[in-house]
């Protein structure tokens, strides 16, 4: 929130000047104070937004790689014409124990081409894949890793 409110400060004024920079970082301060007091905002929970915030970061970047990756087989298997793209509905379950943490694991999967999280019921979920060498890798993938860091540290 810190950083938040500095950089909201910031953006309202429209310039960056030293002095706009430390009372910036006065009233941020003053704004985190009363978060904390009055808005049950604790330092605690500071911490651990900057802690998952580099972890989400990281999250991210798999994500998008693993979007690319996706993107050029679907191409792949486009252009080349192959006769038999033969799909599949692979069943899985997760060791996932938030609902948050599951609904990112569905929403990662069906943000990556070739793939679409059918259903989740608990901890089970049915994919569709375009293709079975699509269904390679969607168990022990790296989204449940991350997201089982994401669920440790809350």
């Amino acid at each position: 929130m810190f950083l938040l409110y500095f950089l909201l400060w910031i953006v309202f004024n429209g310039r960056v000047t030293l002095e706009i920079c430390l009372f910036g970082l006065a009233i941020a301060g003053a704004l985190l104070a009363f978060s904390c007091r009055f808005v049950d905002y604790s330092l605690a929970r500071e911490r651990r937004v900057y802690r998952n915030g580099f972890l989400f970061l990281r999250y991210c970047g798999l994500l998008v790689t693993e979007i690319v990756r996706a993107n050029v087989s679907a191409i792949r298997m486009i252009l080349t014409q192959r006769e038999e793209i033969e799909p599949v509905l692979v069943s899985f379950e997760t060791d996932l124990k938030s609902q948050v943490g599951k609904a990112m694991l569905a929403n990662a999967i069906t943000l990556t081409p070739g793939t679409i999280t059918v259903t989740l019921e608990g901890s089970e979920y049915t994919v569709h894949c375009l293709d079975e060498s699509m269904a390679e890798g969607l168990q022990e993938g790296g989204f449940a890793a991350y997201i089982r860091k994401f669920e440790e540290t809350i």
